[in-house]
């Protein structure tokens, strides 16, 4: 472009860039570990706030976190990004049949007890959920073929996999939810 200061400038932009992003993953990771503390999915400790309400020890947790990543990436460059980047490979596509299977499930209750709460009503069910979820799976099939995804698959499985174990370890062994809590000292009616 012929502009002397053009690389000095697309630097600053980007480092601004990445700042931004920066900050709103602290926020975003603080304030998610506050909600998950008020259900008992976290430590109770992180909803511990200031006097103006920052959720302090939530936020550095986050940037911890944030730290061990950046060492990570610094020792092992090549494979901490890329275990990321495979891993996180088919997880929207996990979380999309999860969407429809519960959209079954509970469209398929809630016509049984409550249909007038039914409100909005998808057109073609349930044959669209269900051909959803066949291409959803059909991905699934094709990724397992082929050998460059297969990785992918495999690595979002365990993921998956670690998430599901996590599950059952907190129904087992956690505390009761809030909200379980709160269900179960209601009086019956």
């Amino acid at each position: 472009m012929g502009v002397a200061v053009a690389p000095t400038v697309m630097n600053v932009v980007v480092l601004i860039a990445v700042l931004i992003v920066l900050n709103s993953a602290l926020y975003i990771s603080s304030r998610m570990l506050f909600a998950l503390t008020r259900h008992g999915d976290a430590p109770q400790g992180l909803t511990d706030t200031t006097g103006r309400g920052v959720p302090m020890k939530a936020i550095l947790l986050g940037t911890l976190v944030g730290y061990v990543a950046v060492l990570m990436a610094y020792f092992f460059p090549d494979t901490v990004f890329l275990f990321l980047l495979n891993s996180s490979g088919a997880v929207a596509l996990f979380v999309y049949l999860l969407i429809a299977v519960s959209e079954l499930r509970m469209r398929a209750r809630l016509e049984r007890e409550d249909p007038e709460r039914l409100q909005v009503r998808m057109w073609l069910y349930p044959y669209l959920t269900y051909l959803s979820i066949f291409c959803i799976l059909a991905v699934f099939v094709l990724m397992a073929l082929n050998p460059d995804l297969r990785t992918q698959l495999l690595l979002t499985l365990l993921s998956v996999g670690v998430v599901l174990l996590a599950y059952v370890l907190r129904s087992r062994f956690g505390a009761p939810s809030r909200t379980e809590e709160t269900a179960s000292s209601e009086p019956a009616r």
